[in-house]
């Protein structure tokens, strides 16, 4: 029972029982796929695309990093502009955020710089703190 240890086994039976296939004048037959296509859409994936660029160094890295990010958020709107990150070539493991993505009252999240002057406070009394003053 060697040859019955395929995953597509069943498969292929149920294929050759029912005589689709090129030759087999069944149910498939040669114009009509034996199975249909799955009724529901499969939910998106999410992919990440590294771009490399050469920097004199580390800031001057981030600050081209951000002008990019920056820039292609405005090509293209649906990109995630706060999940951006920058590490070096060979050491992806160190990445570091380049957009702050504190949560504001409004759910709304900041899209300003990693690390720039302002403070975030949570919504509600006393709460009253997004942006730059103090």
């Amino acid at each position: 029972m060697r040859e019955n240890g395929s995953r597509r086994w069943r498969e292929r039976q149920a294929v050759k029982g029912l005589g689709a296939g090129p030759a087999g004048g069944g149910i498939g037959g040669p114009d009509r796929p034996l199975l249909a296509p799955p009724r529901r859409k499969a939910p998106p994936r999410y992919f990440t695309v590294h771009l490399g660029f050469a920097a004199d160094g580390t800031d001057l890295a981030r600050e081209l990093a951000v002008t990019y990010a920056e820039g292609l958020s405005l090509l293209r709107p649906e990109l995630a502009l706060g999940s951006a990150a920058l590490s070096p070539a060979d050491a992806w493991h160190r990445a570091e955020r380049l957009f702050c993505g504190a949560v504001g009252p409004d759910d709304e999240r900041c899209v300003d710089v990693a690390g720039h002057p302002g403070f975030h406070h949570a919504p509600g009394p006393g709460g009253l703190g997004w942006g730059d003053g103090g």
